[in-house]
């Protein structure tokens, strides 16, 4: 209540820092703060919609994965959206506040990719035309205390962009705060694409894995004329991913270079895969 205060016009930090650490204590901390943050986000009270979405948004950064996993249930997903939508609050939620709920929205789609039902919940905003066009992030928000950032984070391989970002969050001037939240957006993007890389090599590495494992079987059968002819259509199949295989491998270690026991990986695969298909070819032409 405190923290959401309709009178009073500034964020009261102590408060929401306050009720941060109290959604951190308590094990059920995030489920009994989302369902009271919804309730004051739904008031008919600007001030304190506004306020409630500032609790929410420093929260997101502050509370860690168990809020984030429940913040991307449709559960809550859809008392936000009930503010945006005129068949509930919408008809009577001030421009400013669903402006500022859409942009909390859109922001999630961007720094929580892999959340499925964030994403589709702004989906069905925008086909419902509820979200004409996707906000504009603005860059000069004041952002609350970053949370506890992952290990290996940019930030802290990088010590000349740590001192930099502690230099701007410490300053009152608009302009290191614009300055601040470019740099995080800038770095978040660069570790998401690390992210990805990641992705995209485990996914291609134990696709790799599960072909050449697949191929032998079907060679071994293939060397005694046992294979039906399901399994040489399948063999064939499996061969002709392989062959697209390879120039992804390729690619995955261009992107490895700096990284020694991925790239490891990465060879280790391609090795296998070439000495799959160098065994099909052998198999093929001895017959």
């Amino acid at each position: 209540d405190e923290a959401t205060d309709p009178s009073i016009s500034e964020e009261n930090w102590e408060c929401v820092q306050r009720f941060c650490e109290q959604v951190n204590a308590d094990t059920e901390g995030p489920w009994f703060a989302l369902r009271l943050l919804a309730h004051k986000i739904q008031s008919p009270q600007e001030g304190e919609a506004l306020h409630a979405l500032t609790v929410l948004e420093t929260c997101v950064n502050n509370c860690g994965d168990r809020f984030h996993s429940e913040m991307a249930k449709f559960r809550f997903l859809n008392e936000l959206i009930k503010v945006l939508s005129p068949k509930y609050y919408g008809i009577w939620s001030s421009e400013k506040v669903k402006s500022r709920v859409t942009e909390v929205i859109f922001s999630w789609t961007v720094w929580f990719p892999q959340e499925v039902k964030i994403q589709d919940a702004y989906q069905m905003l925008k086909k419902q035309g509820i979200v004409k066009e996707d906000p504009k992030l603005p860059e000069d928000k004041i952002l609350p205390p970053p949370s506890p950032r992952p290990q290996n984070s940019i930030f802290d391989t990088d010590e000349e962009k740590s001192k930099l970002l502690a230099r701007l969050l410490k300053s009152s001037c608009p302009e290191d705060l614009q300055a601040a939240n470019r740099l995080i957006q800038s770095v978040v993007k660069e570790e998401q694409e690390k992210s990805a890389q990641v992705s995209r090599r485990v996914t291609t590495i134990s696709e790799v894995s599960e072909n050449v494992k697949r191929m032998d079987e079907l060679l071994q059968s293939y060397r005694r004329h046992e294979l039906s002819p399901a399994d040489q259509e399948t063999l064939q199949a499996l061969v002709q991913r392989c062959e697209k295989l390879r120039p992804l491998l390729f690619r995955l270690a261009s992107e490895a270079l700096a990284d020694e026991e991925a790239l490891a990986e990465i060879l280790q695969a391609n090795e296998e895969l070439s000495r799959a298909l160098g065994q099909y070819r052998q198999a093929v032409a001895s017959q």
